[in-house]
């Protein structure tokens, strides 16, 4: 069915379960230290154990409700500081009731702290958050999820790397779908060595589907952006292509490459509770690794962006706290409408148990001014 050009959406703020979601940077989690997290609004501890690899609980002892953070870790078990219960960090397994005595015959060894699938990749602790149990269900110790988190892509074996968060007063869905509007560029992020809200011109960009997402296939960056233009005169190339996917539940994939060098940014907005999300960047590059204090300098520029929408969003949330009529118009929120069609056909897939059925049948070109 053809969207209508003129089509009112309401963000549902549904949080999606089921996929891998950065919960902290990696520096701020050390060894034989806990530290706290929030995702789709469960309460989590991080932590690394005397080897450094990362684990991720719930943050509740299953005796009493104690937050689990609040308590001890010797490296290898987490202590809750009300009852001195200590559990496996990685399994979530009990492993000592200091309360029980002689006779008492508690299975210890079926009592778990719910613990999470958790992958360290690209500067970041990345967290697999499972579809909620039912309510008196218990903790079990994770499943393996079938895929690994993802990751930046590099393209050589020498590379630099940086990254950036921001918190956002907005749902995930506002979020989401501020980070795939192509046209706000020209009235939010104006800058003299970017762009000025004068260099809008029309522009005509091909999609085409791709699992769980879609993919603005690779084409020359716009005209009106220098840093672009600054990027082929270094790279010395006939051409600078860069290609963006989206995917669910959140990821922003941008690749530029200029003949032997190239730059990639993987994007995430990941929800906190349904009226809070966080914005993470990562990006890598071969180009101007000779440049002193290069990443400083990328992310000056990326905190700049941030910085921007942001603010932008402060903005926004006081008008959406009134619950006004929302709109979407073709074609430069077309890829807002997809993302709304492409989260609605993931929860029917959960529902039925059938087959995600991807609402993008094929090559889409849309255009906008920007």
């Amino acid at each position: 069915m053809k969207d209508s050009p003129l089509q009112c959406q309401a963000p549902d703020s549904l949080m999606l379960f089921g996929f891998w979601y950065r919960a902290l940077p990696s520096e701020r989690v050390r060894r034989r230290k806990l530290a706290k997290a929030l995702l789709l609004e469960t309460p989590l501890v991080i932590g690394r154990d005397a080897q450094g690899r990362a684990f991720a609980l719930r943050d509740a002892c299953p005796h009493r409700g104690m937050p689990l953070s609040c308590g001890s870790f010797d490296g290898q078990l987490v202590e809750c500081s009300y009852h001195g219960w200590k559990f496996d960090a990685h399994t979530g397994q009990c492993r000592e009731i200091p309360s029980l005595t002689a006779g008492q015959n508690l299975k210890i060894d079926r009592i778990y702290a719910g613990s999470l699938a958790c992958q360290e990749r690209d500067d970041y602790i990345w967290v697999f958050v499972p579809e909620p149990a039912p309510a008196g269900a218990g903790a079990t110790k994770a499943a393996e999820p079938r895929i690994s988190a993802p990751r930046v892509p590099t393209f050589t074996d020498k590379f630099k790397l940086a990254y950036l968060t921001a918190d956002m007063p907005v749902s995930v869905d506002h979020g989401i779908i501020g980070l795939m509007d192509p046209a706000h560029g020209p009235f939010v992020h104006q800058a003299w060595w970017w762009r000025t809200r004068h260099s809008i011109h029309e522009k005509q960009k091909a999609f085409e589907p791709i699992p769980y997402g879609f993919r603005m296939s690779a084409h020359t960056p716009s005209s009106n952006s220098a840093p672009y233009k600054l990027v082929q005169l270094y790279a010395d190339a006939e051409s600078i292509t860069t290609t963006i996917d989206f995917m669910l539940p959140n990821l922003r994939q941008e690749t530029i490459r200029a003949g032997k060098y190239w730059f990639s940014s993987l994007t995430t907005v990941t929800p906190i509770t349904r009226s809070h999300c966080r914005i993470d960047v990562v990006a890598a590059w071969n180009l101007f690794r000779w440049l002193p204090f290069g990443p400083e300098l990328l992310k000056y520029v990326f905190a700049k962006f941030v910085e921007q929408d942001r603010h932008t969003m402060e903005k926004q949330a006081e008008g959406l706290r009134h619950n006004p009529h929302l709109m979407l118009i073709d074609d430069a929120d077309r890829p807002a409408k997809w993302y709304f069609q492409l989260k609605q056909a993931y929860l029917e897939s959960l529902r039925t148990g059938g087959e995600f059925r991807h609402p993008i049948t094929g090559p889409v070109t849309l255009k906008w001014k920007s």
